[in-house]
């Protein structure tokens, strides 16, 4: 099985030449999923290099955060977060990418401790409107970003979506492309807006071609699990 640092390479090389096929001259973000992975995997893919990690579960995340407590990482909550685990959410992670209601922007704010940073939040939206699939309704977006702004100690950062993976490849690009729009004119209402999260393992190049900031890759990072 190639090394923590050969797969981590490989998928840097892929996310830079799909953003150069993309004629893009920023740069795109790789988030690993580490769901259901080890602290030790974590902690064998940080020491190839990468330092944001996205985890499902609260507890599972809080966990793990106390095993790799001598590292400097980065993490990102990117399941639903129901709202009795607002609390910890808040305390415990640097990014939120599901928010999707007011309740839960309101008890995150509540909960942020004032030593800590602004907590980046993005909103998921639900661009296929699955009713299996959190996140908002994408005229809801303006009303959400609003309530964020109200906030010291939250900060705005962007959207989020998981396109309906079963489309066809073109279904799922006017996804993209309706996230795109949607991601633009929010960054045409606040300065701090600069993070579109879509695209995983068997999307992200297309994601990359339709403006994606962000990818969440999980498989290709750690492997098959076992």
């Amino acid at each position: 099985m190639p090394s923590p640092r050969h797969r981590l390479d490989a998928l840097l090389q892929r996310i830079n030449t799909a953003t150069r096929a993309a004629g893009r001259s920023d740069h795109v973000s790789l988030l690993a999923v580490s769901k259901t992975q080890s602290a030790d995997a974590i902690r064998a893919l940080a020491g190839a290099g990468q330092q944001a990690f996205g985890e499902n579960y609260v507890q599972e995340a809080i966990a793990k955060q106390a095993a790799l407590h001598d590292l400097t990482l980065q993490w990102h909550l990117i399941g639903h977060l129901q709202s009795n685990k607002a609390r910890e959410a808040a305390q415990h992670f640097d990014w939120v990418h599901s928010v999707d209601r007011t309740s839960v922007i309101d008890a995150l704010a509540r909960h942020r401790p004032d030593t800590r940073a602004p907590l980046n939040l993005l909103i998921q939206v639900n661009i296929d409107a699955e009713d299996s699939k959190s996140g908002c309704r994408p005229e809801a977006i303006d009303e959400l970003a609003a309530r964020i702004a109200q906030h010291g100690t939250l900060c705005l950062r962007g959207l989020m979506a998981i396109p309906t993976p079963e489309h066809h490849p073109q279904q799922r690009a006017d996804s993209f492309s309706r996230m795109q729009q949607a991601f633009v004119a929010l960054r045409s209402t606040y300065s701090s807006i600069d993070t579109l999260s879509m695209g995983m393992s068997a999307d992200f190049e297309q994601a990359i071609s339709y403006g994606a900031t962000m990818v969440r890759i999980g498989t290709a990072l750690f492997g098959p699990r076992e």
